[in-house]
C-alpha cells in the first residue's frame, strides 16, 4: 500500500515536472517575440549612467543652443537654515526650439524649477534654485545639472557661497 502510495507520488510529479518543461518550452518560444523587444526596451536604460543623452527623458530630434547670463551665482555668507534662491537667465540662441527634459540638484538641499514647455528659438527663460543652508556649515558648491535638446546635452549650473554654523543653546544644568 505504502509502495502504491511513494509510485503514484513519483508519477504525480514527473506529470507535473514535464507539463512545467512543456509550459516553459510554451513560455519561451510565446515570449521570443518580447524577448526580442526586451533588449530594446532595456538597453537605453543600462547605457543610461554612462550616456545620459540616450535616456528616453532627452528629447529626440534636432538640437539647439541655450547661452545663460551666468553659470554660476555666488550667494555670499548666510547663517545655516537659510534658504537662499537665485534666478538663472537663459536664451535658446540656436535655431530649433528647446526643450529642457530634466534638471537635477547634485544635492537634495538645491532644488531647481524649469520651463517645462518648449522655448521658441531668440526667445528666452529662468531656472530658479533654491538652496536650503539646513544642516549645512562651510564653504557650500552645489550644481545643478541641465539636460536638453543641445549639444553637449548637459549644462552645468553652480550655486555656492558660505554658511554660518548655527550656534548651539548653551545646555541648562537645571
Amino acid at each position: 500500500m505504502k509502495l502504491n502510495w511513494i509510485f503514484s507520488l513519483a508519477v504525480a510529479c514527473v506529470f507535473a515536472l514535464s507539463s512545467c518543461s512543456k509550459d516553459a518550452g510554451d513560455s519561451s518560444a510565446s515570449t521570443n517575440g518580447a524577448a526580442q523587444v526586451t533588449p530594446t526596451t532595456t538597453q537605453p536604460a543600462a547605457n543610461t549612467p554612462a550616456a545620459k543623452p540616450a535616456a528616453p527623458a532627452v528629447p529626440a530630434g534636432p538640437t539647439t543652443v541655450m547661452t545663460f547670463d551666468e553659470y554660476e551665482f555666488d550667494f555670499g555668507e548666510i547663517d545655516e537654515g537659510e534658504k537662499v534662491s537665485h534666478v538663472y537667465s537663459f536664451k535658446n540662441t540656436g535655431k530649433e526650439p528647446l526643450i529642457i527634459s530634466n534638471a537635477k540638484g547634485t544635492c537634495g538641499c538645491t532644488v531647481p524649477v524649469w520651463p517645462k514647455e518648449p522655448i521658441a528659438a531668440g526667445e528666452s527663460g529662468e531656472i530658479h534654485v533654491e538652496f536650503n543652508s539646513k544642516g549645512k556649515s562651510g564653504n557650500q558648491t552645489k550644481r545643478v545639472i541641465i539636460t536638453a535638446n543641445t549639444n553637449p546635452t548637459t549644462t552645468n549650473l553652480t550655486i555656492k557661497g558660505k554658511v554660518n554654523k548655527q550656534a548651539q543653546p548653551a545646555a541648562s544644568n537645571g
